[in-house]
């Protein structure tokens, strides 16, 4: 589990990165000098403007990638829960001969060695 968080963690840093630069790329300083006229731009700058549309577009490009490293994590997710429940279905099973094999998540008789189909599904 703790290779996966973090795999999440370094692909959720690898997106973020660069938008955490970004912002200390723009503070730049304007040399007024005394009598002169400061013009300060209120942030609507054309450079600013490409800057703000290339990180939406980076950040549209990445949306798929993000979806599925998401839907891969969910998926993931659901597998272990289902075979918690069928564990716990396993061992509360009518049938006496039932054990849970945790190398293949399957309900197997002790006697016989065949899945346990019956009973605990």
């Amino acid at each position: 589990m703790t290779n996966s968080m973090l795999k999440k963690w370094f692909i959720a840093t690898a997106f973020a990165a660069p938008f955490m630069f970004a912002a200390h790329a723009g503070a730049a300083t304007t040399n007024c000098s005394p009598g002169s006229t400061c013009v300060i731009s209120g942030g609507d700058t054309a450079l600013e403007k490409e800057r703000a549309r290339q990180e939406k577009e980076q950040w549209d490009d990445t949306r798929s990638l993000r979806q599925k490293v998401n839907r891969r994590a969910e998926k993931e997710f659901d597998k272990v829960d289902r075979a918690i429940d069928a564990e716990d279905a396993c061992l509360k099973s009518s049938v006496v001969t039932a054990y849970w094999e945790p190398n293949t998540l399957r309900c197997l008789d002790a006697n016989s060695g065949r899945e346990v189909s019956t009973g605990w599904k």
